[in-house]
């Protein structure tokens, strides 16, 4: 065999043949997929109690103010976070986090319990302090617990890497909150004994308080997997196939190398100023969450009628998450990859607007809380199957400053204001008799700009992969 063809069938990376530089990047986006699932089945869980067990021990109408005052408790927490990314390894960041909260869901399962601090005790007030403290350290688990899942990823993958394999991990996240909301809904819905083969699973008859404590349980167990697969990925994987995207890593080692790599607590807050192109990433979460927001308030309103009591409430929520994760398992699986491979990111990131534009025009057209249901649904499960991979594909050519600080602030502080504008917007139909139209002008605000921007990212992320450019290194 000649020479050339024997360095035509090398990699550049420390001698790894091809075979082995693809065998090793299934591995690690199996690593990954394994981490999501267990993350999703637990965020499924916590998510949906999050809504119940505040709006029956604070109630409903304190939501939207509950979303406000998340936004002012997550500045603190993202400065920390931020000091954290200067000092430790960006794999123990998704552990520290994961730790933290399998501690959160323990106390929470002690506390929903007691006589008068939990669920036990049925008088709605705003000023039992465990309603507030639970509702805000449960918001917090989508920007530290997912928002550094993201960014984990995105710092270990390449462009082509994440059309390949981000589909896949959206797979089997979606299975992980298909599980877990199957279990959590047979638990809320089990309410009377069972005869005959059916006795056996007569254990699970406990009160509405025990089975929201076996959740909490569950969702601590399941964030227990996440810690232990990010060491296997470590010791599995060879470092060379952790490098992510190849401008980026030369970049941020000379930055190593010239002592300039702690950058401090606001470096993320200067780059989402600086940089055009982190304030368009921060669009396109903005858009979304400001109709999620909306369409969840519809959505509440139609569960606890639903539902009735907390238990009922829940059984209702988690029904739905059923639904919207079955729908994101087909989205994902047959579309996500296939769209990436075949039509590219930055067709796919202007896609976005234009099909969450099309089902809000119908809610407009016919709408109603059934409507609204339907919305919501179809709304959140493209979000999380389509858009969610293919806008954290964005974060791939820019400095660990956007990916982890400023995406912090995105996902933390930013998604909390976008989603408190919504919660803004909620009331104007108290305020204005003509609430219909002011919300058909809102919606027709969002998907304008939406669409704007969409494409207006699309396009420079293009231009950063054809010129090999690393965001955020010309200001270093």
């Amino acid at each position: 065999m000649s020479s050339d063809l024997k360095s035509a069938l090398k990699n550049t990376f420390n001698g790894l043949s091809v075979a082995q530089m693809e065998k090793f990047e299934r591995l690690k986006f199996t690593f990954l997929s394994i981490i999501f699932f267990f993350i999703i089945a637990a965020y499924t869980l916590i998510l949906n109690l999050k809504s119940s067990v505040f709006m029956g021990i604070i109630g409903k109408e304190y939501v939207p103010v509950a979303k406000l005052a998340a936004m002012i408790f997550f500045i603190p927490a993202i400065l920390f976070y931020s000091k954290l990314v200067d000092r430790v390894k960006k794999y123990y960041l998704l552990s520290f986090y994961s730790i933290f909260y399998i501690i959160s869901c323990l106390i929470f399962a002690f506390f929903i319990g007691h006589p008068t601090i939990g669920i036990l005790n049925t008088d709605q007030s705003p000023y039992r302090i465990f309603g507030w403290f639970f509702y805000i350290v449960s918001e917090g688990f989508s920007p530290f617990v997912l928002s550094v899942f993201w960014a984990f990823s995105n710092s270990i993958s390449a462009p082509e890497g994440a059309k390949k394999g981000y589909g896949n991990m959206v797979s089997a996240s979606k299975l992980g909150g298909i599980l877990t909301a199957v279990l959590a809904w047979a638990l809320f819905s089990f309410t009377s004994p069972l005869t005959g083969l059916g006795k056996i699973f007569n254990f699970l008859l406990v009160s509405d308080i025990a089975k929201i404590q076996i959740i909490f349980i569950i969702s601590a167990i399941c964030l227990m997997v996440v810690p232990i697969t990010v060491l296997l990925l470590i010791r599995k994987v060879p470092a060379s196939c952790l490098h992510g995207y190849e401008a980026v890593y030369s970049a941020e080692k000379d930055m190593r190398e010239a002592g300039k790599a702690d950058t401090g607590i606001f470096a993320g807050l200067k780059m989402f100023l600086k940089y055009p192109y982190v304030l368009g990433i921060f669009g396109m979460i903005f858009f979304y969450e400001v109709l999620h927001t909306i369409l969840n308030y519809l959505k509440l309103g139609v569960a606890e009628k639903a539902g009735g009591t907390i238990a009922g409430t829940s059984a209702f929520l988690f029904g739905w998450e059923i639904v919207m994760h079955s729908v994101g398992l087909l989205i994902s699986f047959f579309g996500t990859t296939a769209l990436l491979r075949k039509l590219g990111t930055r067709a796919c990131v202007f896609l976005i607007p234009i099909l969450m534009g099309a089902i809000v025009l119908c809610f407009i057209f016919t709408s109603n809380s059934t409507v609204a249901m339907v919305a919501f649904t179809l709304i959140t499960s493209l979000h999380y199957a389509f858009e969610k991979p293919v806008v954290e594909s964005l974060y791939i050519p820019t400095l660990k400053e956007i990916k982890f600080k400023s995406k912090a602030w995105i996902d933390a502080f930013g998604r909390t204001a976008a989603r408190s504008a919504g919660s803004i917007f909620n009331l104007l139909p108290t305020i204005f008799s003509s609430g219909g139209a002011v919300f058909s002008f809102v919606f027709a605000f969002v998907i304008g700009a939406w669409t704007i921007t969409a494409f207006l990212m699309g396009r420079r992320f293009d231009k950063a992969i054809e010129t090999n450019e690393a965001i955020g290194a010309e200001s270093k």
